[in-house]
């Protein structure tokens, strides 16, 4: 008799071995975290029990500081517009033909608030002083603000000029060659006014072979304004010295 054998279905049930590991790395890997987040815990309490009052005081400070630092970045700019408003005030009343409060206004600015807000207010007053025919008091006003170490040297510089240029014929040509020299040199913001008086003072001690090339280099140098530069040329020329051409632009140009 022939026995006929049956195919058993496969078990879809899993391997309990296999099913053991499973678990057993699950637990080993939940274990891990825990021993990781505890060092890293550990770590942390360890920094901050070493570090933590250093670290604490240093946020505290730079809290403070960023704090004094916004405080006196608003109280600058406030007083730096509150300085601009009474300058302005001060120019409506010279406008106005209020010349001595306008000169109180600026002398009491010259006082109170930046280097280079108090050298603006101290020029601006020495200037109303010559405008008012007062030449000599102008003088010594841009004299002071030249002689001033506090001043920006840019104040400083256009000062010594306007003193000089006051006092162009009082003074010895070679005085006025020793003060403005220095600035009568190409690539100084001064070179074309301080570079015409001392090329002046080498005519006045008979010296234009030292006077025309100066002129002419003054009358090349595209940085001086035109009216100086063409009347450089001008003085260049009758010297015997090439300044150049004069420049010609065209109108539509010159509006852009």
């Amino acid at each position: 008799m022939k026995v006929t054998a049956l195919a058993l279905p496969p078990s879809d049930r899993p391997n309990s071995q296999s099913k053991a590991d499973e678990q057993a790395a699950a637990q080993q890997d939940v274990f891990l975290r825990e021993v990781d987040d505890a060092l890293r815990e550990a770590e942390l309490k360890s920094i901050l029990s070493r570090y933590g009052k250093p670290i604490g005081g240093a946020i505290a400070a730079g809290l403070v500081m960023l704090a004094g630092y916004l405080w006196w970045d608003n109280s600058t700019k406030q007083a730096a517009g509150e300085r601009s408003e009474q300058a302005t005030i001060a120019l409506d009343k010279l406008e106005a033909g209020n010349a001595a409060a306008a000169l109180a206004d600026l002398e009491s600015l010259t006082k109170d608030g930046s280097d280079g807000s108090k050298a603006a207010a101290a020029m601006t007053r020495a200037a109303i002083l010559v405008q008012q025919g007062k030449a000599e008091d102008g003088a010594k006003a841009f004299a002071a603000i030249a002689a001033d170490e506090a001043a920006p040297q840019a104040y400083r510089d256009l000062a010594t000029i306007r003193e000089v240029s006051l006092r162009f014929e009082a003074m010895q040509p070679q005085q006025v060659i020793d003060r403005l020299k220095p600035l009568a040199v190409p690539g100084n913001a001064w070179f074309g006014s301080a570079g015409e008086l001392v090329g002046m003072a080498y005519l006045k001690l008979g010296k234009p072979d030292q006077a025309g090339p100066l002129f002419a280099a003054i009358g090349k140098n595209t940085e001086v304004p035109t009216t100086l530069r063409t009347r450089m040329r001008q003085v260049a020329g009758q010297l015997g010295h090439d300044a150049g051409t004069e420049d010609v632009a065209a109108p539509a140009a010159a509006q852009q």
